[in-house]
């Protein structure tokens, strides 16, 4: 059985359980309930079906029901805020996306920006499942029906390469989330992570980043300015699609770029 096979029988990694939603109780939904639960579902399907057409996608035919979910709202995540802050669509260039777990989002990643290259790079990528399979493993998995699309298990602040935009989805900035994933704290340095984004920005790229609440987001702007970024703009997004604390996402160019539209190739 592949990794990609495996993905699809319904076994998921720590991220696919924590991120899965809320276990209902046992009582039996009231009429009212179900009516809002019908309505949400609707809302959910309209917003997926708009995303499908707008994108030309369909997640589900390659990743588990729940994957597929998560796909397109980190997809309507990036929607929405490129609407939000006026920024320009752009296709090719090379995308870089720091601390990718098992890159399960590499095909929402693909399909926004349709990159010439895009590379997941993941210091933890060879920790191992329950049931015997890697980060790496899923991984391959995930991406090897996209093209120009690898996944690199190393420290992104060794990672020496030129980008038109880096992706950073709940970047380590504090000691809890690394405890709670029972990480070595040596893995918390945001220094050395975000000056690596800053020297490997093209002239006209583009840092993505995305915090869980505003706190969050406000420690990790600080660090970001400490090694000379400048944020283009911020957006706080409550999406359609999955019931959580509203992601807030922050764009940051190059000192040299501040003055220019970010991401035009």
């Amino acid at each position: 059985m592949t990794p990609h096979r495996l993905i699809r029988s319904g076994n998921c990694s720590p991220l696919d359980i924590t991120h899965s939603g809320t276990t209902l109780g046992n009582d039996s939904p009231g009429l009212e309930e179900r009516i809002v639960n019908d309505r949400s579902g609707d809302i959910q399907q309209a917003r997926i079906a708009s995303l499908q057409r707008r994108f030309r996608v369909g997640f589900e035919r390659q990743a588990e029901q729940s994957t597929a979910l998560k796909q397109y709202d980190y997809l309507e995540v990036l929607e929405r805020t490129w609407s939000a802050l006026g920024l320009p669509y752009s296709v090719g260039g090379a995308v870089q996306d720091m601390g990718s777990s098992n890159f399960w989002y590499a095909a929402a990643l693909h399909a926004f920006f349709q990159p010439s290259e895009l590379v997941g790079v993941e210091v933890e990528g060879y920790r191992i499942y329950t049931n015997g399979y890697s980060r790496l493993d899923y991984a391959h998995g995930y991406i090897q029906n996209l093209p120009n699309t690898q996944f690199i298990v190393g420290d992104y602040a060794g990672y020496d390469h030129p980008a038109d935009v880096v992706t950073a989805w709940y970047p380590f900035v504090t000691p809890d989330p690394v405890l709670a994933w029972r990480m070595p704290l040596s893995v918390l340095t945001p220094h050395a992570l975000f000056s690596r984004v800053a020297h490997n920005l093209t002239p006209h790229g583009l840092f993505v980043m995305v915090n869980q609440g505003r706190d969050e987001a406000a420690i990790a702007a600080a660090w970001c300015e400490k090694v000379g970024l400048v944020r283009y703009g911020s957006y706080e997004v409550r999406t359609l699609l999955r019931s959580r604390r509203p992601a807030v996402v922050s764009c940051w160019t190059s000192a040299h770029a501040s003055h220019t539209s970010p991401y035009q190739n």
